[in-house]
């Protein structure tokens, strides 16, 4: 439930209007009683609060553990109810947002946009200036001060000339900007475990898939 509170905060961003990255499908959502523009993300606000509901009745479970000696107690009838409930909302949360991702729509050009602001291949530059020799605390500053012109003049990447990334790094040339201008390679680029490459993310999928047919197969056999 930590997890989902935390994937349906993100999600609860990124559909606002300032992200607009994502749009849950009408059926996992409410219109606003007063404002006929908004349309509110409630499957994943409930999930939200549902979480809350249940870490609760964990932490009750503690504090109940705590003043009891290391045998069983009358005290630890309670458990049962905060059991069953967590189980029967946890089950609830879980379709609902196994639902409301699969009908999620996407705004993949809005996404890629954003990706212009924030100077997110800052690191990528650098670790460029490293391949080539530079010592990497030098890195660091020149690729630091061309941020900070960037941002002073209000440009990305994209928008510097030559001319003007010379001025910070001396070494500027095609290559460094096609680093500078292209965030779809510097998701590439980090090819390792855990990594954000479509290849390693692909692997996360398979690894995820396979666990849960072994949890199947295991509650199957238990069923029996």
């Amino acid at each position: 439930m930590l997890h989902l509170s935390r994937w349906a905060e993100d999600l609860i961003i990124y559909s606002s209007p300032g992200f607009g990255f994502v749009e849950l499908a009408d059926a996992y959502a409410t219109g606003s009683s007063l404002m006929p523009q908004k349309k509110n993300p409630d499957s994943l606000e409930l999930i939200r609060g549902k979480a809350a509901t249940v870490l609760g009745k964990l932490t009750g479970m503690l504090a109940l553990l705590k003043g009891l000696p290391l045998a069983y107690d009358r005290d630890l009838q309670e458990d049962k109810g905060a059991l069953f409930s967590v189980v029967d909302t946890t089950r609830e949360a879980l379709a609902i947002a196994s639902r409301g991702a699969a009908t999620l729509r996407i705004h993949q050009e809005r996404m890629r946009a954003a990706t212009a602001q924030g100077f997110l291949t800052a690191t990528d530059l650098a670790d460029q200036l490293v391949r080539r020799g530079v010592p990497f605390a030098q890195a660091h500053e020149q690729v630091g001060k061309l941020v900070r012109y960037c941002a002073d003049h209000r440009q990305t990447f994209a928008d510097l000339s030559a001319a003007e990334a010379k001025r910070f790094i001396p070494s500027w040339d095609s290559q460094l900007h096609r680093v500078a201008v292209s965030p779809e390679d510097a998701v590439i680029r980090r090819n390792v475990t855990g990594g954000t490459a479509p290849r390693q993310v692909a692997r996360q999928i398979a690894a995820a898939q396979d666990a849960l047919r072994r949890s199947k197969k295991r509650s199957s056999r238990r069923s029996r």
